[in-house]
Parts: C-alpha cells; sequence; structure tokens
C-alpha cells in the first residue's frame, strides 16, 4: 500500500495499541511519559550503581541497594508496558553474528584468572 513502510523482517514488536494521533503536538502522550520514566529510571540505576559502589557505612549502601533495585525493576515494568503497547521495538539479530560475537569473546575466557 502507498505510505505504508516495509515491515522489517527482523523486527520485534507488538502492534501499537491505543489512540495516538498521527500528527504529534507539542504535548506530551502515554507513550511520551512512559518514555521520559523509561529514561529517567535508566539514568537513575546508572547512578544508583556508582553511589551503591562507592558508599562505604553499610546501612547506606544496604539503603541504596534496594533503591537501585527497585528502581530497575520500575524500568522493567516501564519496558516491558512499552513494548506490550507496542511503542518499544527490538531488532533480532541475524544467527550468523551471534555466532561470529559467540567465538570472538569465548577465547576471552582463557584470560580470565580464574577459571
Amino acid at each position: 500500500m502507498p505510505g505504508q513502510q516495509a515491515q522489517n523482517p527482523n523486527e520485534i514488536a507488538n502492534p501499537q495499541t491505543g489512540q495516538l494521533s498521527q500528527v504529534k503536538g507539542p504535548e506530551m502522550n502515554d507513550r511520551d511519559f512512559l518514555n521520559d520514566g523509561l529514561a529517567t529510571c535508566k539514568l537513575l540505576t546508572d547512578n544508583f550503581n556508582v553511589a551503591v559502589r562507592e558508599a562505604s557505612h553499610g546501612q547506606l549502601h544496604a539503603d541504596m541497594l534496594q533503591i537501585l533495585t527497585e528502581t530497575h525493576q520500575s524500568a522493567r515494568d516501564l519496558f516491558n508496558l512499552m513494548f506490550q503497547n507496542g511503542w518499544y521495538k527490538l531488532e533480532a539479530e541475524e544467527q550468523q553474528k551471534l555466532q561470529q560475537a559467540q567465538q570472538q569473546f569465548s577465547g576471552y575466557s582463557s584470560q580470565f584468572p580464574y577459571q
């Protein structure tokens, strides 16, 4: 059909749900709010990971580790919701490329100090 994009055979996605307008205005819609929340969770987990690793006080470490875990779960929940609504797409990699990467990195294990 004219105007439709060809489907990528390696694309992993659900059909979009909900009523998103075809022409996007400046206002935020549900997808925008979820995308913003997911981006925020990703940034927070990156920073909390550093904070947990650097915490010298035991209780502070434990509290921040709990927050880090909860933030990771929130990111996962937001991703799942976006994926279910067709607002997050993944692309499957070709099997040959996966095998090449596995072969490349499997040789590195002999360099690990602990086997």
